[in-house]
């Protein structure tokens, strides 16, 4: 073989890796991934991959990337360098493949309020060639698992925030995709409600194994990840499952506030130079061994009055905060702009102008079978 062949054959090698990378037990793959805006970082040179099967989560405050990030793994957008496979496929060169085979329900209500809930299940189907006997299967499954069944003649008009939320789940999952990326899907939600939609993901994962890319700012519902990854800036600052990120605190946290704090940070340093105390806010805070007998110990030392105290175990809050010295819910105005969420809601109403007289033709066709 001549020198030109063994170079031809390499670069057609290279070009294969790139548009496709099979790694079995691997749903996504992201190498050193960078999205920029003029002169702003979105997404800045993140790496990480997800395993098949697992719920991954994105936690981070607004601005942070995470919409920016899902953005790109699910096409609708390109990144300024690096790559990212999903199901295999190269987001840039197998668009049309990783479309195909992933579920989105972004931050946004993107349904149709004109149309009852079988009716945009129905149109979500068409732009996914699901056929009608699929189609018909698949509306009665989805329903039924997000409880909506009842609902399916009822315009979505009529429905309250929650029950949108699980119809955008059921759309999102009408033809069975292998990974479901969820942006924010419970934002704005009381808890009971946010709860109730978890209740129905995880009973859909459960029975299809699915893969679940999550981005939030919940505490709690990053509490429910397999691992999960925080981003600020637009660079993951830590990424494990959510015990083993707790264990980078320590031990015990003790949070107080005195009257004079100047003080109190001062006696403290010089009677426990064992400990560190830091700041946070209008109040003090130390890591402890055992904070049940540390903390009668601190009370009798520190001489200023003593307005609140609180001893509790880390949190993913506590991981946050060290790791990025800043709490979660802080606003950064630097960072606000990056996250550009796309909303869809305009392009489905153009999609159903054009597809109207198709679904009043078919309308018998769409009744149900039970």
């Amino acid at each position: 073989m001549t020198h030109k062949n063994i170079m031809l054959n390499s670069s057609n090698s290279l070009e294969s890796v790139e548009e496709n990378k099979n790694n079995e037990g691997e749903a996504i793959q992201v190498e050193n991934l960078k999205k920029k805006y003029n002169r702003l970082t979105a997404v800045d040179g993140i790496s990480f991959s997800v395993k098949k099967g697992e719920v991954f989560g994105f936690l981070g405050p607004n601005g942070a990337g995470k919409t920016t990030t899902i953005n790109i793994l699910c096409t609708l957008n390109s990144p300024t360098s690096g790559l990212a496979y999903v199901n295999g496929y190269n987001v840039i060169r197998k668009a049309d493949e990783v479309r195909s085979s992933i579920g989105l329900v972004f931050q946004e209500i993107t349904l149709d309020n004109h149309l009852t809930a079988e009716e945009n299940l129905y149109l979500h189907a068409l732009l996914y060639n699901v056929s009608r006997k699929e189609f018909i299967q698949s509306k009665r499954e989805v329903l039924k698992l997000c409880e909506l069944w009842d609902r399916r003649k009822s315009r979505v008009e009529t429905f309250s925030g929650g029950m949108k939320r699980r119809l955008e789940i059921a759309r999102a999952l009408i033809h069975w995709p292998k990974i479901l990326f969820l942006d924010e899907p419970t934002i704005g939600l009381d808890p009971q409600t946010r709860n109730k939609i978890w209740d129905y993901i995880f009973s859909i994962r459960k029975k299809k194994n699915l893969t679940i890319f999550l981005t939030t700012q919940y505490l709690n519902e990053a509490e429910i990840c397999d691992r999960i990854a925080i981003i600020d800036h637009g660079k993951i600052a830590a990424l494990d499952a959510p015990e083993n990120l707790k264990k980078m605190i320590g031990g015990d946290i003790i949070t107080f506030r005195c009257e004079d704090n100047d003080k109190a940070e001062e006696e403290f340093k010089k009677n426990f130079p064992q400990y560190r105390i830091k700041r946070t806010g209008k109040e003090l805070k130390t890591e402890v061994d055992s904070g049940d007998e540390f903390l009668p110990v601190l009370v009798k030392t520190i001489t200023p009055k003593i307005v609140s105290m609180e001893l509790r175990r880390p949190s993913l809050e506590d991981v946050f905060l060290e790791i990025t010295g800043r709490q979660i819910r802080e606003k950064d105005k630097e960072s606000e702009g990056f996250d550009l969420g796309i909303n869809f809601g305009p392009l489905f109403n153009l999609l159903d102008n054009k597809i109207v007289a198709t679904e009043s033709k078919n309308s018998q066709k769409v009744k149900d079978e039970n």
